[in-house]
């Protein structure tokens, strides 16, 4: 490992640094991390305009099935800007909590995408016009995981309200299989859309912490399992409604 840069955010460590090995696949990588473990993107140096993890693989493929003709993409959470840069600049709208990440992206990882505002994503989409997206793309984290109150009743209910009649919203979450915060969410979600599907990548057992995407939508949801790299139909059971100032 050849660590290129650190600094220290609030109560995270920020790192970037280059790797010959990723998840035990051999290259040249580049990775933006947040604490110990929490790696937030990366960057195959090799082949740069491949994506390397697989959930932006499937929300990207979510998005592009289901708004064929997307205008306006609003994404709450950077990271290196992998989602925000697939899309064509006139496109992305994205919010990110932290200004160091956004100067990281830029630097380290030659983000050229849409516009950037920096600061607390549900405040900034807030103050968007009601209707004037076709999908919203939640993608934060911290160390202690995606903040709750991006997870709320009254965010979802805010945010289905920023969407058109037929738009999406995605999330990007980490838990185990029978985690009850991804088990909540999507019952709030529930609530809120009249068309959920919740996908996730296969783990070895219970125990293992893995990627959930939850989408909710205005319209029926469609896809291509091929192209979901990876990501198959989870079934969850009822949760609890998350709501502002849930503990």
């Amino acid at each position: 490992m050849q660590p290129l840069h650190q600094e220290v955010h609030h109560t995270s460590q920020i790192s970037v640094y280059d790797t010959d090995e990723l998840y035990g696949e051999k290259g040249r990588f580049r990775v933006l991390q947040f604490s110990e473990d929490a790696i937030q993107g990366a960057l195959d140096l090799d082949h740069p305009e491949r994506i390397v993890f697989e959930y932006p693989r499937a929300m990207i493929h979510l998005i592009e099935a289901n708004h064929p003709s997307l205008e306006r993409l609003f994404v709450i959470g950077h990271g290196i800007g992998t989602i925000s840069g697939y899309f064509e600049r006139g496109q992305v709208t994205t919010a990110e909590l932290e200004p160091g990440v956004v100067e990281l992206s830029r630097r380290f990882f030659g983000y050229a995408g849409g516009p950037l505002m920096v600061g607390d994503g549900r405040e900034i989409l807030e103050r968007e016009a009601p209707g004037s997206y076709d999908a919203i793309v939640l993608d934060a984290f911290q160390a202690e995981g995606t903040p709750l109150h991006l997870l709320s009743r009254e965010f979802i209910r805010m945010a289905r309200g920023k969407l058109e009649p037929t738009g999406s919203l995605l999330m990007n979450l980490t838990g185990k299989r029978n985690d009850k915060l991804v088990s909540a969410v999507h019952t709030t979600l529930q609530g809120e859309f009249p068309y959920t599907q919740t996908f996730s990548l296969p783990a070895a057992g219970s125990a293992e912490v893995r990627n959930f995407v939850i989408m909710g939508s205005g319209k029926p949801i469609t896809y291509q399992t091929r192209q979901m790299a990876g990501f198959t139909e989870t079934e969850l059971g009822q949760g609890y409604v998350i709501k502002d100032g849930t503990p």
